[in-house]
Formats: structure tokens, sequence, C-alpha cells
């Protein structure tokens, strides 16, 4: 059994094809058993365990991983964890890649499948709201999706929004710090927060006509990051049906009544096999709450797997 890390996972992986693997993915579909999300209760912080499996005729994967908020504070990620990827035809495990890394690409691909079909394709102004790990893969999966040229960073320690700054700007990203997040979404195309905040950060008034909101932190029922408001401005979509139930914004929305199932147009799988509208308009406000998915984490294995093995 092979394993990948970060590296060979970045060597394999542009948020582009990614993002066309995970299409062919939806449209195809495969298996996925409900997903197992433990309390970790002997650890600090709130530490949980995620369990993730999926399958096709073809690959088994299962995502094992667990979160410690804690662990900044002593310079560690968050999330540690591996992807197992076996094949479909006899089990054999064929690799064991770093799971936070492949997290990392996954989502962001995810985020960029779902403007591809809801963003402006105009859309060139973009709001960061957050600075951790999954920022800067979010604005380039965003910037291959759409022609994204300026970047305003939000972070509750602006510290963190100048470091990003900086990051991307030595990209070639027209990249900057913003400490007036209202302002910054009120200028923006397209808004993608990935935060662990438990209060909204992203208000309805704020949106503009023709803005897109991407939902991808808020991942347990105690987070939040964008009001009912900010739901309910336009066409709601999730990346699968678990976003009704699981994780924070969309399914705390419906808990309390502020929305109701219907409410949400599609998912990305009725948005790739051309089953969900889409965006309908230049000004129409669009939606997109991301809680992650198996199919996803398979999508990305396998395709870091058949990049780094093309004769497998």
């Amino acid at each position: 059994m092979r394993w990948i890390g970060e590296g060979e996972i970045d060597a394999a992986l542009d948020h582009a094809r990614l993002a066309d693997a995970l299409a062919a993915a939806f449209r195809a579909g495969a298996t996925v058993p409900t997903r197992h999300h433990h309390a970790i209760e002997t650890a600090p912080d709130g530490a949980s365990l995620l369990l993730m499996p999926a399958w096709t005729p073809d690959y088994v994967g299962i995502k094992i991983l667990t979160l410690f908020p804690g662990n900044r504070a002593n310079g560690l990620d968050t999330i540690q964890g591996g992807v197992l990827l076996c094949g479909g035809r006899d089990g054999r495990p064929l690799a064991l890649l770093d799971g936070a890394r492949l997290t990392l690409w996954r989502t962001a691909a995810a985020s960029a499948l779902a403007a591809r079909h809801l963003a402006r394709p105009d859309a060139a102004r973009m709001v960061m709201v957050g600075a951790g790990a999954l920022a800067p893969f979010l604005v380039r999966a965003h910037a291959a999706a759409r022609p994204i040229r300026h970047v305003a960073i939000w972070n509750r320690r602006p510290e963190g929004a100048a470091q990003l700054a900086a990051t991307l700007a030595a990209e070639g990203f027209d990249a900057e710090p913003v400490t007036d997040l209202a302002s910054a979404v009120g200028e923006a195309d397209l808004v993608s927060c990935a935060t662990l905040s438990t209060e909204p950060l992203v208000r309805g008034d704020w949106l503009r006509p023709g803005t897109h909101l991407d939902l991808v932190g808020a991942f347990t029922p105690a987070m939040r990051e964008a009001d009912d408001a900010a739901l309910r401005r336009g066409p709601l979509y999730v990346d699968t049906p678990d976003a009704l139930k699981k994780g924070g914004d969309v399914a705390v929305a419906i808990a309390a009544g502020a929305l109701t199932p219907e409410a949400v147009t599609g998912d990305l799988a009725s948005l790739c096999r051309g089953e969900a509208p889409g965006r309908q308009g230049p000004d129409e406000i669009t939606v997109f709450k991301s809680v992650g998915a198996a199919i996803e984490d398979l999508a990305a294995a396998i395709a870091v797997w058949e990049s780094l093995t093309p004769s497998a």
C-alpha cells in the first residue's frame, strides 16, 4: 500500500481538473452510506472523529479524520487523518492519502464546481471570509472557475488576513486585507466563507444583486456563517442533501423553522446532471452551502491515484 502525502497530492492535482473530476463523479453517482461523526469526549476542545465511506464498481474509499480545534495553539493542523483507497474489484488497499490535504483540495473544488453553475460568468471581485488553511485553496479554485481579479480578505484576527493577502499577492492576485466586512461584501461578486464562527458573519442585506454566496465552514449545528436573511435572498443550493440535516446555516435554519426543506433548489448532482436550473440571470443572488461528501473524497483520491499510477 502506498502512502501519498501533501507534496504528491499537490503535484497530481489542479483546481480546474479536480472540479471536472467531481462533476463526472456527481453525474455518475456512487454508493455513499451515512457518515459517522462522533464526539471524542476524552479529548479537550470539542474534538471529534469523522468517518466517510463511498464506493463505485472500481474503487472503495473511506476518509478517517480527527478534528482537534485546540491543535492550532500547539502549532498543529486542526484536521488529521487519511483517505484509504482500495480496489473495487478485490478490495486490495491501494493507497493511504493525506486526509487533511485532500480535504482542502476537494472542498475548494466542490465550491468552484458550484460556482461554475451559480456565480456570474464575469465575477471578478471576491471576498474571502476567514484566513485559515482552506482559504487560499478556495481563492485559487474560484479563480480557476471565474475571472477573479481582486480578492478582499477578512479575518477575525486582522494579522491572519494580512498574511494571506501577502501570500496571494505573491501568486499574482490583487489581494488586500479588509476590516469592514459589510462594505467588502457589498462590493463583491462572490463571497466565500470558511470559518468556525458560532454567530452569523454575513448579513442578507449586505448582498448586492448578482452576488454568489459560498458557505463552506460552520460544519456543526453550533456554527453559523450567514444569517437567515442571507439564505433567503435567492435560490439556495447544497452540495448534498446531508446539508439539510447536518452542519450549520441551512440545517440550523430548517430546524428553527426559518427555512423549509423545499427552499433548497438543488444540489451538486442535480446541477451537474442538468436537473436543476443554476443561475437564471445576472442580478440573481445565489447561495451554496457545503458540508462535504464522501463522493468528493473518493473522486479526489481516484484523481490523485490515477495521475500518479497511470497504468493502474
